[in-house]
Protein backbone atom coordinates (compact mmCIF):
# COMPACT_ATOMS: atom_id res chain seq x y z
CA UNK A 1 0.00 0.00 0.00
CA UNK A 2 1.35 3.48 -0.83
CA UNK A 3 2.35 5.84 1.96
CA UNK A 4 -0.04 8.80 2.36
CA UNK A 5 1.61 12.07 1.33
CA UNK A 6 1.30 15.67 2.52
CA UNK A 7 -1.78 17.33 1.00
CA UNK A 8 -3.57 14.07 0.22
CA UNK A 9 -6.97 13.32 1.75
CA UNK A 10 -7.36 9.73 2.93
CA UNK A 11 -10.16 7.81 4.57
CA UNK A 12 -8.60 7.02 7.95
CA UNK A 13 -9.56 4.91 10.94
CA UNK A 14 -9.27 7.21 13.96
CA UNK A 15 -10.47 4.62 16.43
CA UNK A 16 -13.84 3.69 17.84
CA UNK A 17 -14.79 7.12 19.24
CA UNK A 18 -13.58 9.20 16.30
CA UNK A 19 -14.81 6.80 13.58
CA UNK A 20 -13.57 6.28 10.07
CA UNK A 21 -13.50 9.64 8.33
CA UNK A 22 -11.63 11.66 5.72
CA UNK A 23 -8.48 13.45 6.89
CA UNK A 24 -5.78 15.47 5.19
CA UNK A 25 -2.14 14.53 5.73
CA UNK A 26 -0.17 17.52 7.07
CA UNK A 27 3.14 15.85 7.99
CA UNK A 28 6.18 15.60 5.76
CA UNK A 29 7.47 12.24 4.48
CA UNK A 30 9.34 10.12 7.02
CA UNK A 31 12.69 8.39 6.47
CA UNK A 32 13.70 4.74 6.65
CA UNK A 33 14.79 4.99 10.30
CA UNK A 34 11.62 6.82 11.37
CA UNK A 35 8.39 5.37 12.66
CA UNK A 36 5.65 4.80 10.08
CA UNK A 37 3.47 7.66 11.35
CA UNK A 38 1.56 10.50 9.69
CA UNK A 39 -0.15 13.53 11.18
CA UNK A 40 -3.62 14.25 9.88
CA UNK A 41 -6.41 16.80 10.31
CA UNK A 42 -9.85 15.16 10.26
CA UNK A 43 -12.78 16.38 8.17
CA UNK A 44 -16.19 16.85 9.80
CA UNK A 45 -19.68 17.60 8.57
CA UNK A 46 -20.90 18.42 12.11
CA UNK A 47 -19.97 22.10 12.09
CA UNK A 48 -20.13 24.40 15.12
CA UNK A 49 -19.03 27.65 13.50
CA UNK A 50 -15.64 27.52 15.20
CA UNK A 51 -12.64 29.47 13.92
CA UNK A 52 -10.80 26.14 14.16
CA UNK A 53 -12.93 24.66 11.35
CA UNK A 54 -11.40 25.26 7.94
CA UNK A 55 -14.04 24.97 5.23
CA UNK A 56 -12.84 23.43 1.97
CA UNK A 57 -14.95 22.66 -1.07
CA UNK A 58 -13.74 19.75 -3.19
CA UNK A 59 -15.76 17.26 -5.22
CA UNK A 60 -14.60 14.20 -3.25
CA UNK A 61 -15.80 15.46 0.18
CA UNK A 62 -19.25 16.21 1.59
CA UNK A 63 -19.78 19.84 2.62
CA UNK A 64 -17.94 20.41 5.89
CA UNK A 65 -14.58 21.52 7.24
CA UNK A 66 -11.23 20.29 8.45
CA UNK A 67 -11.13 20.45 12.24
CA UNK A 68 -7.59 21.61 13.03
CA UNK A 69 -8.31 21.23 16.74
CA UNK A 70 -8.62 17.49 16.11
CA UNK A 71 -5.21 16.98 14.51
CA UNK A 72 -3.66 13.65 15.45
CA UNK A 73 -0.85 11.28 14.56
CA UNK A 74 -1.65 7.77 13.36
CA UNK A 75 0.15 4.74 11.98
CA UNK A 76 0.10 4.67 8.19
CA UNK A 77 -1.78 1.36 8.36
CA UNK A 78 -4.81 3.29 9.63
CA UNK A 79 -5.01 5.15 6.32
CA UNK A 80 -7.45 3.01 4.34
CA UNK A 81 -7.51 4.60 0.88
CA UNK A 82 -6.84 7.90 -0.85
CA UNK A 83 -9.83 10.09 -1.68
CA UNK A 84 -8.02 12.90 -3.46
CA UNK A 85 -5.56 15.76 -3.21
CA UNK A 86 -6.39 19.20 -1.82
CA UNK A 87 -5.70 22.14 -4.12
CA UNK A 88 -2.69 24.16 -2.94
CA UNK A 89 -4.80 27.11 -1.74
CA UNK A 90 -7.11 24.85 0.30
CA UNK A 91 -4.16 22.98 1.83
CA UNK A 92 -2.49 26.30 2.72
CA UNK A 93 -5.73 27.35 4.48
CA UNK A 94 -5.67 24.15 6.56
CA UNK A 95 -2.02 24.69 7.49
CA UNK A 96 -2.73 28.34 8.44
CA UNK A 97 -5.60 27.15 10.66
CA UNK A 98 -3.38 24.52 12.25
CA UNK A 99 -0.71 27.12 12.98
CA UNK A 100 -3.35 29.37 14.60
CA UNK A 101 -4.47 26.44 16.78
CA UNK A 102 -0.85 25.85 17.82
CA UNK A 103 -0.38 29.53 18.66
CA UNK A 104 1.98 30.20 15.78
CA UNK A 105 0.76 32.82 13.35
CA UNK A 106 2.07 35.99 11.77
CA UNK A 107 0.32 38.01 14.46
CA UNK A 108 1.69 35.90 17.34
CA UNK A 109 5.11 36.69 18.79
CA UNK A 110 7.24 34.34 20.84
CA UNK A 111 7.35 35.05 24.55
CA UNK A 112 10.36 34.20 26.67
Amino acid sequence: MPTPLRGEVWLVDLGMAAKVRPAVVVSTPFGGQDRSLITVVPHTTALRGSALEVAVQVSFLKPGAFLVQGSTTIQTGHALHRLGILPTRAFDDVIAGLLRWLGHSSSTTAKS
